[in-house]
This record gives structure tokens, C-alpha cells and sequence, in this order.
């Protein structure tokens, strides 16, 4: 077997423990005689799978009891347009209604596209005036009186930017795009009206969203929707209102059940430190040849990016990095530069080998 340590940003590298069961259960799932993928998602066997990995997420993150969790297709760019279908209120003449939403990248500038559709957006904080390398202050964000939500994206996956602490919004509820930090650290989720992610980045593969939704939210939707655009059709439904992305569920049930055997949230949290400490600290210790431009109080844990003195030199590295069994470390095509993306299931080996790598190539180009 030749498994390489794969820095992508997504679809991500999973724990070995988990694909190897999945190997294993492929033809025959529980001696069923089919595998997983081909049984009825309405099946004692596959219901087994689906509860269980919606508890996983309840377990990790000790979501209260007046949480939805949905299992829903189409990742987290779908669900920046149901977001505000669903919970930007329409005003009595007809208009739409008003959100906050902090600019901090990328993929909150996604979700800033579809939410105007639906009505008004206040920019709490833009930050591309810094091209989006800072954050702001949390205890000073500002929320506009009568908003419907406010909107943060936790970690910006290009642009390298993590929320280490969230702003308190008092009665307006909070709503959190947390795809690629999704289960690498405690969150309060009471502190949250939606909590929302891709799989594909610390979870399991690409194929589904999981979302974590407040009783009172659900209770907004409107009764006008299409069906599946609709939180108020899958909630009550277990997100068994059709058939649902059975392979990448049961994929996220794997992989959450590795992360709880590892120590949960905690063990999450202390490898990503671990992690982060040994690539910025080759980064600080060969400062004259790499830099990192993110403000270092927003640096994120999960997506690390940094420069060279040159794009020629960039593509150098990426090149010798993958001869030397490290894959995926070309920046997004947006910003060039370099990016490591290191989820749950980055062994802490992995960022040792590119901190490594990192110090030769200094000390040989340089």
C-alpha cells in the first residue's frame, strides 16, 4: 500500500481505521450479501447507520435537545441559498428581509451572493480591504437592530482566516458556516442557531451537508417552499424525506466514530495545535524564505498558507513536496502561494514530514 500524506483541501484525507472497515464491509455489509450502497435506505440495517451518525455529531459536539441534525445533499453551497430562503423573514408589503454577514473570504462572499437574492445584507465587517488576510474583533462586531440572523463563516478554507473566538449576538441568532473546521474543536453550540458544513473536509467525503438547526428556526421556514428546500421537511423526517446520500453517510459515521475512539473534540483540538505549531514553526524558523500573510491573531489551524520568494520557487516545492510523498500543497488557483490543509485525520506525522521538508528546501534554495 502507497498512501501519501494528501494535504488537500477537499475531499480530504480520511482515517485509515475507517477506510479500511469500509474495505472490509464493502461486498457485504453485516452479512447481508450487498454492500451499503445498494440497500434500502428504508432498510433496518442502513437506519442503524443513519441514527448513529446523526448521534455521533450529538455526542461530539453535546448538541442540546432542541437541535435538529440533517443530513442534506449538495454540500454547504446549497445551503447558502436555503439559509436565507428559509430564515430571512418577509416583511409585510412584500420585501425581503435583512441579515448581518461578515465578509472574511471566499466562501462567505458565496454566501453573501445567494442571501441578497432574498433580501437586505449589512456588511458587519469587509474584509477585503486587507484582501482578507484578518478578522475582526469579536466583542466589538456590531449586529443591526431587527437583522434575522447574523452570518459568519468560522474558517475560511483559501484565504487561511479562523474565528479563535465567536462575538456574542445576544437575541439574534447566529448562524455559522463551519465546513472546514467542523469537528476539530469544543464549540459551544447553544451560543448557535445553525451550525452548518460540507462533510467533505474533516467529516467524511464529498456528497452531503450536515446541519445543526435550533427548534425556533425550523419553526420559521415558510410553508410556501418547494419540498426539499425546505428545513421544515427534513427535520421531522430524520432527513429521510427521500432517499439520502446513503454511501457518504455512512462514510461520516465512520469517520466521527474513529474521531470519538481518538478522545472526541479534545483529541481534535490538541492535534491541530500539534499540527499547526510544527508548519508555522518551520515557517518562524526560515522567516528570510517563507512568510505567511494571514494576521497571526486569525490564523487558522486548518487551512495554512504561506509564500516563497518567488512562483518559481512555488512550483518547485509543490513538485519536490509530491516526489517526496505530499500531495496537494499548491494554494487555491485564486491566490497561488502554498496551502496545507491538515483535518482530523492528518497523522501529526504528516506535518512533521512537511515541516521537515520545509527547513531542507530553505536551507537548499535559500
Amino acid at each position: 500500500m502507497n498512501r501519501i500524506f494528501n494535504f488537500s483541501a477537499g475531499p480530504c484525507t480520511l482515517p485509515l481505521p475507517a477506510l479500511e472497515e469500509a474495505q472490509a464491509e464493502f461486498l457485504d455489509f453485516q452479512g447481508t450479501g450487498m454492500s451499503v450502497i445498494e440497500m434500502s435506505h428504508r432498510s433496518k440495517e442502513y437506519d442503524a447507520v443513519h441514527m448513529e451518525a446523526m448521534d455521533l455529531v450529538r455526542r461530539l459536539y453535546g448538541v442540546p435537545e432542541n437541535y435538529k441534525i440533517m443530513f442534506l445533499g449538495g454540500g454547504a453551497t446549497l445551503q447558502f441559498a436555503m439559509l436565507p430562503m428559509n430564515l430571512m423573514n418577509k416583511k409585510s408589503d412584500g420585501s425581503g428581509g435583512s441579515i448581518d454577514l461578515t465578509l472574511t473570504g471566499a466562501w462567505a462572499k458565496k454566501a453573501l451572493a445567494d442571501a441578497k437574492l432574498f433580501g437586505t445584507v449589512n456588511l458587519t465587517f469587509d474584509g477585503s480591504d486587507s484582501n482578507f488576510m484578518t478578522l475582526p474583533d469579536p466583542a466589538g462586531l456590531p449586529v443591526t437592530d431587527g437583522v434575522d440572523y447574523v452570518h459568519l463563516t468560522s474558517n475560511e478554507t483559501i484565504g487561511g482566516v479562523q474565528w479563535q473566538e465567536f462575538p456574542d449576538t445576544g437575541d439574534t441568532p447566529l448562524v455559522c458556516d463551519m465546513s472546514s473546521d467542523f469537528v476539530s474543536r469544543k464549540v459551544d453550540v447553544s451560543k448557535f442557531a445553525v451550525i452548518y458544513a460540507g462533510a467533505q473536509k474533516n467529516a467524511g467525503p464529498a456528497g452531503a451537508s450536515i446541519v445543526i438547526m435550533r427548534d425556533d428556526m425550523i419553526e420559521r421556514c415558510p410553508t410556501d417552499l418547494p419540498a426539499y428546500l425546505s428545513y421544515a421537511t427534513h427535520a421531522p423526517k430524520d432527513s429521510m424525506y427521500n432517499t439520502p446520500p446513503v454511501f457518504t453517510i455512512y462514510m461520516i459515521a465512520k469517520t466521527l466514530g474513529w474521531l470519538e475512539k481518538q478522545g472526541g473534540l479534545d483529541a481534535a483540538k490538541k492535534m491541530a495545535d500539534q499540527r499547526a505549531e510544527l508548519i508555522y514553526g518551520a515557517m518562524n524558523a526560515n522567516s528570510e524564505f517563507y512568510s505567511c500573510p494571514v494576521d497571526a491573531k486569525c490564523r487558522s489551524n486548518m487551512n495554512i498558507v504561506w509564500r516563497l520568494p518567488s512562483e518559481d520557487l512555488e512550483k518547485q516545492f509543490v513538485a519536490e513536496a509530491l516526489a517526496e510523498g505530499m500531495s496537494g500543497l499548491k494554494g487555491h488557483r485564486s491566490v497561488g502561494g502554498c496551502r496545507a490543509s491538515v483535518y482530523n485525520a492528518m497523522p501529526v506525522d504528516g506535518a512533521k514530514a512537511l515541516a521537515d521538508f520545509m527547513g531542507e528546501f530553505a536551507k537548499k534554495n535559500g
